[in-house]
């Protein structure tokens, strides 16, 4: 059984497509986490086709909670934009879990689907040139003035549209400045980028919390 936890129509149209060429696949949909742990529960010998970053699972310590708890599961991360630091720790913890990336060619794409099925473990080449590549740790993030001040506003809870609005400029100009900040700080999601401002200090723990 394949899971699409998959939040795109367009990406889940794509996927139906290629498992179709599979021998009659039985496909489900989750939309969100507490769905999909709703049929795990009730079929846990599936492969789950993942976007990481677009689901509701906060962070790696979450997913790797449940890729403990489902040990019959194979996982499938299918993303547009996975940090190395991320994709590193998962592979280290677990051989449940293959990455692929949403710029793949359609060739990798079945080829860890079919590898997924048989529980075999699949990254994907741009991914692996990405870790060979990865920059030195103690490489300094370098964030631009607007940038830094849009990131202090994510940590503090406010949404791409309330920035924008705050800072009168569009929706997609602050969407954008979101994915650079996103990219140079190596993150997934708000919660990993607030967990960064904390730490370098860009908002306080007191105004965090309130």
């Amino acid at each position: 059984m394949f899971i699409l936890s998959d939040n795109q129509d367009i990406t889940r149209a794509g996927l139906q497509y290629v498992l179709q060429g599979l021998n009659e696949p039985d496909i489900r949909q989750a939309d969100d986490k507490a769905g999909l742990i709703d049929i795990l529960r009730r079929q846990a010998d599936a492969v789950v086709i993942m976007d990481y970053t677009l689901f509701d699972i906060n962070d790696a310590d979450e997913l790797l909670i449940l890729v403990e708890c489902f040990a019959k599961t194979h996982w499938v991360l299918f993303s547009e934009d996975l940090s190395i630091d991320f994709v590193k720790r998962i592979v280290v913890s677990s051989q449940q879990v293959s990455v692929l990336l949403k710029e793949s060619p359609l060739n990798e794409i079945r080829e860890c689907i079919q590898q997924a099925a048989k529980g075999k473990r699949y990254i994907c080449q741009r991914m692996m040139e990405m870790m060979l590549t990865m920059p030195a740790p103690e490489e300094k993030v370098m964030l631009t003035k607007t940038e830094t001040e849009i990131l202090k506003e994510i940590a503090l809870g406010a949404t791409t549209r309330e920035i924008a609005e705050k800072r009168f400029s569009s929706f997609h100009t602050v969407n954008t400045h979101r994915k650079n900040i996103f990219r140079k700080l190596g993150v997934n999601n708000a919660h990993e980028a607030t967990k960064y401002a904390l730490r370098a200090g860009l908002v306080d723990s007191a105004e965090y919390y309130i």
